[in-house]
């Protein structure tokens, strides 16, 4: 079932993305209903929290300086608590009171205030790369990373949300940057993937893997190696990647027609003061590539799985059954790059306008794509008997898949999306939370069950939620026995417009919300630590 879709005429979503300033100390939350007693732990957020430095706007909704939130749960009480990450950009910013290195979608130009030649000479310093780390936070070893999706990670304490220090992966890895949604395992190793130059000068994609915390406590960061390389579908233009899939025995790695423009990247960018989104071009014929790997030992297949062209930003979950891999993903239909839609200037349009944008823009679907690995040619490899997805070997030797549909609303998006992590990542599932999307604004929490495509939402006029994070009960047995957590802001409400939301994850009814005195801008992603 899928409810009504509320409208947004009054606007209030515009706050979520306005600058708000950091809190010198917890403030305390109003509870309205019961925490669960089993509930103790902080639920970390990270997202965009000033969007404009003196009188120079931040463009796109990737480029705000990060600012990191925690809500504390102890004892049926909750605190908030926020602080800016103390990044090389933003403690930059901050000092010379303008933008000092370029992000997403926002150029940085010369200190107007130095004399020419002083100018000149800054273009040709080559290439800053941004350490703005507002997309996610997760653990390596017992330390917490905040990260973008450059080479940067910014280590943090969870507690006090203090920076302690900026990592370069480069210092440890061949990879230009990685992606800011690594996959754990239950020992705490840690996959990632990200773009690199391979054999040749050709471009290519790194597995790498950052081993569990060594028994001399030494940083396993100083331990990540390169696992697996995977090539790139064209020689100087690496696709976007934003995250990758696993399953006990494989890599997943779907390869878009969203391409970066190396070359843009290397000589436009110091001389004409260009940003990330300018050096990102479409692709329209290369459809999309899926490649495998296995994980033990490390080594690339050599199958070409091709199919016709999307935007991939999340990956829900992929697992293994009966001889196919079975791959989840949250796609947008065609090669347009979706984040074109996605400055600042068109969310914070009225209404109609966020809706005729959104019209323009590619389509959301959740798909489930189907690999076989055993091939013949000419007929449908596929054999599992609950999906409709296909796969057929052509004459080139490439095999062709179409997917099954397990969630489409024009215009509503499912995305962010969530499952019972720590025990159902890589294996067969059955519940895919997602935050929804309607014309781009976020204003309700989904459940989807991906086996027989049952919906359940939450949804409350003018509030707008994040991404829910999926918290287990203790000894729980059932799949989605256990909680959800999002932010919720509602911009109208006279007194406490911001609100941590408990829903049970069973059938999304709430069952507690803590709420502030404070707006809270949009946060992306995130975790729960107990």
């Amino acid at each position: 079932m899928i409810t009504c879709i509320i409208e947004h005429p009054a606007g209030g979503y515009k706050k979520i993305f306005e600058t708000c300033e950091e809190l010198n100390e917890p403030i305390p939350a109003v509870v309205v209903g019961v925490i669960p007693e089993w509930l103790s732990g902080s639920l970390l957020r990270l997202g965009p929290g000033l969007f404009e430095v003196g009188a120079e706007p931040f463009y796109h909704l990737f480029d705000g300086q990060a600012l990191m939130h925690k809500f504390d749960l102890k004892n049926g009480h909750v605190t908030y608590y926020r602080k800016f990450v103390k990044t090389d950009a933003y403690v930059r910013a901050m000092t010379e009171k303008r933008v000092v290195i370029t992000e997403f979608g926002t150029a940085a130009y010369p200190d107007p205030c130095k004399n020419i030649f002083s100018r000149f000479f800054t273009y040709f310093k080559g290439i800053e790369v941004t350490d703005n780390c507002l997309v996610n936070v997760y653990p390596v070893g017992e330390d917490f990373y905040a990260c973008t999706e450059t080479n940067y990670i910014t280590k943090v304490d969870p507690d006090t949300l203090e920076t302690l220090k900026r990592v370069d992966l480069c210092d440890y890895l061949s990879v230009n940057g990685v992606t800011a949604h690594p996959h754990i395992e239950s020992d705490g190793t840690v996959y990632n993937i990200g773009n690199c130059f391979g054999k040749n000068m050709s471009l290519a994609y790194n597995i790498v893997k950052i081993p569990p915390t060594p028994k001399d406590k030494s940083d396993p960061i100083a331990k990540s190696k390169v696992l697996v390389q995977l090539p790139s579908s064209e020689r100087f233009k690496p696709s976007y990647v934003h995250s990758f899939g696993m399953t006990e025995n494989y890599f997943v790695f779907v390869e878009t027609p969203v391409k970066i423009n190396l070359l843009k990247f290397l000589t436009a960018w110091s001389i004409w003061g260009t940003n990330y989104m300018d050096c990102f071009e479409s692709n329209e014929t290369m459809g999309t590539w899926f490649h495998l790997a296995t994980k033990d030992p490390a080594e690339y297949i050599e199958h070409k799985f091709r199919t016709s062209a999307f935007n991939l930003f999340h990956h829900i979950n992929s697992y293994e059954d009966d001889g196919f891999i079975v791959v989840d993903l949250c796609t947008w239909k065609g090669h347009e790059f979706v984040y074109n839609y996605l400055y600042l200037a068109n969310l914070r349009e009225n209404w109609e306008e966020v809706k005729k944008a959104a019209m323009r823009a590619p389509q959301p679907e959740v798909r489930r794509y189907v690999l076989p690995m055993d091939e013949e040619q000419g007929k449908n490899l596929i054999s599992l008997p609950y999906t409709t997805a296909t796969a057929v070997m052509r004459s080139d030797g490439t095999i062709w898949l179409e997917p099954e549909v397990l969630f489409s609303g024009p215009r509503q998006a499912f995305e962010f999306p969530q499952i019972n992590y720590s025990k159902f990542s890589g294996k067969n599932y059955s519940y895919a939370y997602g935050l929804g999307l309607n014309h781009f604004i976020p204003d309700r929490i989904c459940k989807l069950n991906v086996k027989t495509k049952d919906t359940w939402v939450w949804q409350e006029p003018d509030s707008y939620p994040s991404e829910p994070i999926f918290v287990q009960t203790p000894d729980s047995v059932e799949e989605d026995d256990g909680v959800l957590l999002s932010i919720v802001v509602n911009p109208g409400a006279d007194q406490r417009p911001g609100y941590l939301l408990i829903l049970n994850a069973r059938d999304l009814t709430e069952i507690a919300r803590a709420e502030v005195e404070v707006i809270i801008p949009v946060t992306f992603h995130g975790m729960y630590k107990p």
